[in-house]
């Protein structure tokens, strides 16, 4: 039997990790291109933050779901700004979109060089821009990947920029920036993370390590799936699928697994999914 585990270089996990993150992110530079969703309210606190740490945030907004285009308009706005680190926070959009853009930051070939299935898939020849992931869902678990998922329209597919190298320097896991999120959504990406702890279960290529986490996010998920529909119930409900959400794709890249959650790489290029 043989395996390796690799993950982001650094987690912090718990209630209030937020607030740790501008006096980390000023180890990593000075200008942090800070990718946000739609509207950008929940990043106000952490500009604070960067703001009082003499630190200069410039952010990007994400409305929908990452596409090629998208992410080579980020990469140039941060290269206009000067910006030297890349922090995102919001669901799994942001967080591939921020992932994509800290790698493109350091590598001046094009996007299509390094893409997966419609690219070449050559490798990064440079490090990413030290990236710091900050989901504020309980689902896709990309602040522990290596990959970042952007669409292109142009093919009508979505695909991966993948490498070791992209790994985020920070994952900060704050349970409490979930807590906003509507029941419907609570309920949708528990069952995302669901899934995707269910499969590298049964994968043939499972190992101890992948078993351990898997088993750990079952035990805790199943009972928890049912949207909550009181607003009191929403706070305990997203604060117990963040765990899970966490382990569930910690295991994939030991395995070459997400099968499932891989089907809709074209069906969600052709019916791309409703935004909030």
């Amino acid at each position: 039997m043989r395996f390796e585990f690799a993950t982001a270089t650094r987690i912090i996990f718990g209630p209030g990790a937020l607030q740790n993150v501008a006096p980390l992110a000023a180890d990593f530079g000075r200008r942090a291109f800070v990718v946000t969703g739609r509207t950008g309210e929940r990043a106000g606190p952490l500009l604070e933050q960067l703001t009082q740490q003499q630190m200069t945030p410039v952010t990007f907004n994400v409305a929908a779901e990452p596409t090629t285009t998208l992410a080579l308009a980020g990469v140039q706005q941060a290269r206009a700004a000067g910006c030297d680190m890349v922090i995102g926070l919001g669901g799994g959009s942001v967080l591939d979109a921020g992932k994509a853009i800290a790698a493109l930051l350091t590598n001046t070939g094009d996007l299509f060089d390094y893409l997966e299935v419609i690219g070449r898939g050559q490798p990064l020849a440079r490090p990413p821009a030290p990236y710091i992931a900050i989901p504020t869902t309980a689902g896709t678990g990309t602040e522990v990947t290596r990959n970042a998922v952007l669409a292109s329209t142009e093919h009508q597919v979505k695909v991966s920029l993948r490498s070791p190298l992209m790994l985020p320097r920070l994952a900060v896991v704050d349970p409490e920036l979930t807590y906003s999120m509507p029941p419907a959504i609570t309920a949708s990406t528990g069952l995302d993370a669901l899934t995707q702890v269910m499969e590298p279960y049964v994968s043939n290529q499972a190992n101890p390590l992948t078993d351990a986490l898997c088993r750990e996010g079952m035990q805790r998920a199943p009972a928890r799936c049912a949207a909550p529909t009181r607003t009191a119930t929403i706070r305990p409900l997203a604060r117990t699928w963040r765990w899970p959400a966490f382990l569930a794709v910690s295991p994939w890249p030991m395995l070459n697994s997400a099968r499932c959650t891989a089907l809709p790489g074209r069906w969600a290029a052709w019916f791309p999914p409703p935004t909030a």
